[in-house]
């Protein structure tokens, strides 16, 4: 409802009556009206530009993305009038379920012109919300009018905001019932569209209109994982037919298996075997052999805290593992490159095992050459997952030889350098990722005195210094200063001349946490 004005002309005259009339007007509005007015259609020709149209032009995933938003705000208003409520601002409190009536019935009929056979439970849920929204605003309004809410009675007060709060938390509960039945709804549409679908048109469509809803967060992803989308994906997946959709697919894979649900479906259908099957498989496109990484990165994230029941990921780990280092070796863009990299960092926490497996295959040699290649390890994500990589082969006693030989410590030294050039947030923390496993890596290394040696002939241990006693050149990190107080005094013990004497009494000698206290309180000006 929009706000009302006094013509310029009217404030000359200040007019108590009229200007509580004015007040008052606001407050009549008669709600049913509005939400007539507001279902009406209107001519295409006449609002071409008008963004809650919908024509025939739009797809049904522009539909839902525009219902989506909706739905946002409808939401984000509940809650803002419940905000009010407790504030006791009446006026505000039925502009705002006035707005949120129309905002619903608006939803409903721009729904009803796209949806395919709805079901008579999601007919249900519209009357009743509908009801609701209409008796919300009407009711505040008699209220108002009726004086009832200036009243002092604390007691009657209280009475009419609980009554108000019921209302509106049932409105949020049969709206949110609602959405959840249309996006089960346009979820099984296009999942039938998949598996019925003649044409390589239609089934690309509707895979692309898939992949556009898992966008939408995990909510999404959950519903498609529930209505067999895993399922349906895979067999795609499994269909020679397809080829040209495996990147596409692959990519919604990767997006639907975010969520628990999806990677339970990806079990049970040996979704492993095919991923495998796939890598493995050299006649497949670069791009499909990128979108399978992808998707074994996404399912053996190390944030994820159901990754227990890939058993199957295992028996088919040394065939995975071997096809992503021919990727990462191969790889003819640094996007490429990335994901097979990030494939592989991730496998590396998943299991020890694969580290073996990764020093057998001279991957360390592989991914300092192309560490090298600024054309294909060209950001700092890339090189975090790099050192990610030889963070975890560290542990194992061959890899110092591994690292001296491809020339890693003056690597590991660049990436203690590494600084953010745009001043991104993701790309700020990536670079303290770099320059924190880069750290760990040195300390994990230097046990050899070979590697050690060459760390403070490259200069590490100033570098080390400065990146703990300046808080900017860490982006004021805590965890990249834990790491460089560490590979600082594995490098002392092994060159202890190679440190003044306030730097071993403050950075060496005193207790690890000790000498975190003191560089965390140092001032920039101190340094």
């Amino acid at each position: 409802l929009p706000s009302l004005s006094l013509p310029s002309s009217m404030h000359l005259i200040q007019v108590d009556s009229v200007q509580r009339w004015m007040e008052d007007l606001k407050l009549m509005t008669d709600c049913e009206c509005m939400c007539i007015l507001q279902s009406k259609p209107i001519s295409i020709e006449k609002d071409e530009q008008n963004e809650l149209m919908l024509s025939s032009q739009y797809s049904t995933c522009d539909n839902l993305q525009l219902l989506l938003k909706r739905a946002w705000i409808i939401s984000t208003e509940l809650t803002r009038i419940s905000q009010k409520l407790e504030k006791n601002r009446w006026q505000r409190v039925h502009s705002m379920t006035v707005r949120v009536n129309c905002h619903v019935r608006s939803m409903i009929n721009e729904y009803n012109t796209f949806t395919r056979n709805s079901s008579e439970e999601m007919h249900q849920l519209d009357k009743t919300i509908v009801v609701c929204c209409i008796f919300l605003p009407s009711s505040i309004s008699f209220l108002f009018l009726s004086r009832c809410i200036q009243t002092e009675d604390e007691q009657i007060l209280k009475s009419i905001k609980s009554s108000i709060n019921e209302t509106l938390t049932t409105v949020a509960q049969y709206f949110g019932q609602l959405i959840e039945l249309v996006l089960t709804h346009e979820a099984q549409n296009l999942l039938r569209q998949i598996e019925l679908s003649d044409s390589m048109y239609n089934t690309a469509s509707a895979i692309s209109s898939l992949f556009t809803l898992t966008q939408e967060g995990a909510h999404l992803c959950r519903i498609i994982a529930k209505e067999g989308g895993v399922v349906s994906l895979f067999k795609i997946c499994r269909q020679d037919c397809f080829r040209c959709l495996y990147p596409q697919t692959l990519r919604t894979l990767a997006s639907v298996c975010c969520v628990e649900e999806g990677m339970h479906q990806l079990e049970k259908v040996d979704g492993i075997l095919c991923l495998a099957d796939i890598l493995t498989d050299n006649s497949h496109s670069e791009a499909t052999h990128a979108e399978a990484a992808a998707v074994i990165a996404q399912i053996t994230s190390p944030h994820l805290t159901f990754t227990q029941h890939l058993s199957s990921f295992l028996e088919n780990m040394e065939e995975i593992v071997t096809a992503l280092v021919k990727l990462c070796q191969e790889a003819s863009s640094g996007e490429v490159f990335l994901l097979a990299s990030a494939a592989l960092a991730n496998i590396t926490f998943f299991d020890t095992m694969a580290c073996e497996i990764l020093l057998q295959l001279n991957a360390m040699k592989i991914l300092l050459a192309a560490c090298s290649n600024r054309h294909i390890v060209d950001t700092p994500y890339s090189r975090d997952q790099v050192v990610t990589i030889l963070a975890n082969m560290s542990v194992l006693d061959q890899c110092a030889s591994e690292i001296i030989q491809g020339n890693g410590v003056q690597l590991l030294m660049e990436m203690l350098f590494e600084r953010s050039s745009s001043g991104n947030s993701a790309e700020v923390a990536a670079c303290e990722r770099v320059q924190q496993k880069s750290a760990v890596t040195l300390a994990r290394l230097s046990r050899d005195p070979e590697v050690a040696d060459a760390a403070v002939k490259l200069s590490c241990i100033p570098r080390l210094i400065k990146l703990c006693r300046s808080p900017t050149e860490r982006n004021n990190s805590d965890s990249v200063l834990v790491a460089c107080l560490v590979a600082l005094r594995r490098l002392a013990v092994m060159s202890p001349d190679g440190l003044e004497d306030s730097d071993f009494q403050q950075l060496v000698k005193p207790r690890l946490v000790d000498s975190f206290l003191l560089c965390t309180n140092m001032e920039e000006s101190f340094v």
